[in-house]
């Protein structure tokens, strides 16, 4: 949740560094928790996961408003981010099991363009809060987030069982089957390449635009607007591009096209303030391109890859990627750009120049990964294969 540095900031006698430690302790306690929540959705079902998730959640941020100490934030922001763990360790696997293989591309993306637009509203929630400035409006904003939770619980509900009976001996399978699997971890690194040049989004582009070149503050704005809306109405139109080409190949574009925006994004330390204001906005329209292009595919890629019956244990040694860069990404990106205003996209491309040597080695390890994008159900089974 945006808010939530501020939100304690303004409860709380905490400072801004407890505060953050109080985070990051939140999210190492996530990230052993994802690999067991696995485990968990491949006995019990992915949507029963979901919606103990998101209770969870609703519960953690009705906490927020009693919490006033350091241990008592670090308790709820745990207990918050054991909740998110769980969701995106089942949320894929919910998506793969309620849709047939060959149109998961679009509903992941559709999916992802409607999430998009969902964080544009808190996005928007937050800074009316901010301009408030007051402790009643920060508790108003953190007890609707934890209704928004409630609701989604209500609407979980709805949505038919997943759960599946299985041979007991495959039940019992640890969560390590996942880790050993090396065809596997190959992808794996390939999101986290993905998910590494996705965070520079939130945290490299704000900080370079109104720190490092010191441009008026509707940029940083901007930088976001610009983002939300191409993901909110370009995802569906990138997608159904995609119908025809073989998934590993636009994975690898994906990297491409990141690499370019952060050629672009490194140029326009070189223009004047008012050119600079539009070049940076063009080079995240840019780098937004390969955001749509990425995230579709290599989740489609995990999901049909390995058995359904094991999904919840590969998708969260994949989700784990995510958290791994949440960790790291603060600290690398900030460290990067306060050590020359070009690093942190020098230091970008050479990551995105990985992910694509990544992409051209899935279709050797993963077969799906050569299959062509089909975007029909009825298709999935004649998708050809390429070299």
């Amino acid at each position: 949740m945006p808010v939530s540095v501020l939100y304690f900031l303004a409860t709380t006698s905490l400072t801004l560094p407890q505060v953050g430690a109080a985070l990051s302790i939140a999210a190492l306690v996530s990230l052993p928790f994802v690999l067991f929540v696995g485990q968990v959705v491949d006995r019990v079902g992915a949507k029963r996961v979901l919606i103990v998730a998101n209770a969870v959640q609703a519960i953690g941020f009705v906490g927020y408003t009693q919490a006033s100490s350091f241990a008592e934030v670090v308790l709820l922001t745990s207990l918050v981010g054991l909740g998110q763990s769980a969701f995106w360790a089942s949320y894929s696997p919910l998506v793969a099991a309620l849709s047939e293989p060959g149109e998961r591309e679009l509903w992941f993306g559709f999916l992802g363009a409607l999430r998009n637009v969902g964080f544009a509203l808190g996005g928007l929630a937050a800074g009316l809060v901010v301009t408030i400035d007051t402790t009643t409006a920060y508790r108003a904003v953190v007890l609707a987030n934890a209704a928004s939770y409630v609701v989604a619980v209500v609407l979980y509900l709805l949505v038919r069982d997943t759960a599946q009976q299985r041979p007991p001996e495959e039940d019992r399978a640890h969560w390590a089957v996942a880790l050993r699997d090396k065809p596997f971890r190959i992808l794996v690194l390939g999101n986290l390449v993905y998910a590494l040049c996705s965070m520079a989004l939130n945290i490299a582009m704000p900080v370079y635009a109104s720190e490092i070149l010191e441009l008026p503050g509707w940029v940083t704005g901007a930088i976001f607007t610009v983002n939300t809306v191409l993901v909110g109405f370009g995802q569906g139109l990138v997608v159904r591009r995609m119908t025809g080409h073989a998934r590993y190949r636009i994975a690898l574009l994906a990297n491409v096209v990141f690499a370019a925006g952060f050629v672009l994004l490194a140029g326009v330390s070189a223009l004047s303030t008012s050119l600079a204001a539009v070049a940076i906005l063009v080079a995240v329209a840019v780098y937004t391109l390969g955001e749509l292009l990425g995230g579709p595919v290599l989740t489609t890629i995990a999901v049909d890859s390995r058995p359904a019956h094991l999904r919840g244990r590969y998708m969260a040694l994949y989700q784990l990627s995510w958290l791994v860069c949440g960790i790291i990404a603060p600290s690398a990106f900030t460290w990067l750009l306060a050590h020359g205003e070009m690093t942190v996209w020098f230091a970008l491309i050479g990551v995105a120049a990985v992910g694509a040597l990544i992409c051209m080695r899935m279709p050797s390890v993963l077969p799906v990964a050569a299959a062509r994008v089909t975007n029909r159900a009825d298709d999935a089974a004649d998708a050809s294969t390429v070299a």
